[in-house]
């Protein structure tokens, strides 16, 4: 899928200045211009809840959060963010839902622990008209927007970095394949590119999902793996986030599997990060948080006062329930030893003092990082 192009956020601010407080709200079609709402001042203030998936990783709250509550605040002075995390619990996150739709909230940003379980949730804000963004990760149910990236090319960008890291040694390479949440459809998107590269190249040797896209249990499923294969019976693991990917390179270390095969990942964690220059892992990718929560900001304060969000919303994505959602989709960078620098420090993600520690300073110094 292609990015966006084209649209600018002062175009989205002169479009709300022209809009008036007495204009009629209607849904179009499919969703893709307008959404009924709750109140009738177009430029008035107003709450916009952020719902998060999880504290264990890190992005959530070291870029999402602050990021999305910097942008509603530049786009409206008067309106004011809600935060909850669910702490990787269902039940908790449909709770939090339904806390902010009965506490008057205008508009949901909500990243869903589980995308079937949420369904429910995004149904009663719909019927409440309140509209949900999804963001990063896709909820199923009637969505009005959805803010992320090609998961499917992320799994491509993953299999690709594993089997450059792997070389052209003899035969093909054994891999191990850790997945993400079985009900999470960005998790399905992943294995489906990372498997269309693996075709042909890589055997697939044992396959692992995990639940919640929790570290330690990709920490008990790659022990079942060195238990089920033995410590030299795979030559690479596909994790599909960095979160797993530390409970991977855990298990292999705890297990003294060496030499450690090659790991992959996903988010460019700091500590995911730091694993890519010292070698522990092969590659991560790298989504700016900055335009993903840029994107699902804008969208949800239009969505709230009215507005179309076509100049925002350039691609169309389905769930399993609804088509054509109106989407932002970034393009996803994937990062490896070799190009840390022009990916995550000239790009202003982590400085070189950030990633360099004094027990990788070695392995910065080689890497280029520092001198």
């Amino acid at each position: 899928m292609a990015m966006r192009r084209g649209w600018s956020r002062g175009r989205t601010r002169g479009l709300v200045a022209a809009l008036t407080a007495g204009l009629v709200l209607v849904l179009a079609p499919h969703g893709t211009a307008q959404v009924a709402h709750r109140g009738t001042a177009a430029e008035g203030g107003f709450t916009v809840g952020v719902l998060l998936p999880d504290t264990h990783t890190p992005r959530w709250t070291k870029f999402d959060k602050p990021l999305i509550e910097k942008r509603v605040k530049q786009l409206c002075g008067t309106c004011t963010v809600r935060y909850a995390n669910a702490s990787a619990d269902v039940a908790t996150q449909q709770s939090q839902v339904n806390s902010m739709i009965a506490n008057g909230v205008r508009v949901l940003i909500l990243s869903p622990v589980e995308s079937k379980a949420l369904a429910t949730s995004v149904r009663r804000a719909h019927a409440s008209h309140v509209p949900v963004v999804s963001y990063d990760r896709l909820a199923d149910g009637p969505l009005s927007a959805y803010s992320g990236y090609d998961s499917e090319m992320i799994g491509r960008l993953q299999a690709q970095g594993l089997l450059a890291a792997l070389g052209k040694g003899a035969g093909r390479p054994r891999i191990v394949m850790m997945n993400g949440e079985p009900t999470d459809p960005n998790a399905k998107a992943l294995r489906k590119g990372a498997l269309s590269v693996f075709q042909g190249k890589a055997d697939v040797v044992a396959e692992y999902n995990t639940t919640g896209w929790i570290p330690q249990n990709a920490f008990t499923n790659t022990l079942a793996a060195v238990a089920k294969l033995g410590p030299h019976g795979f030559d690479g693991v596909y994790s599909a986030n960095d979160g797993l990917a530390t409970g991977v390179v855990t298990a292999l270390k705890a297990e003294n599997v060496t030499p450690q095969p090659p790991v992959t990942g996903e988010d460019a964690d700091l500590a995911a990060v730091r694993r890519v220059v010292t070698g522990e892992q092969a590659v991560t990718v790298y989504k700016s948080f900055a335009a993903e929560a840029d994107a699902a900001a804008e969208m949800a304060v239009a969505l709230a006062r009215g507005m179309p969000i076509d100049a925002i919303a350039k691609q169309r994505i389905s769930n399993d329930t609804t088509k054509d959602i109106p989407a932002y989709l970034g393009t996803p960078v994937a990062v490896n030893r070799g190009n840390v620098k022009q990916t995550i420090v000239d790009a202003g993600v982590y400085t070189v003092q950030q990633i360099c520690t004094p027990k990788v300073q070695s392995a910065c110094r080689d890497a280029g990082l520092t001198g």
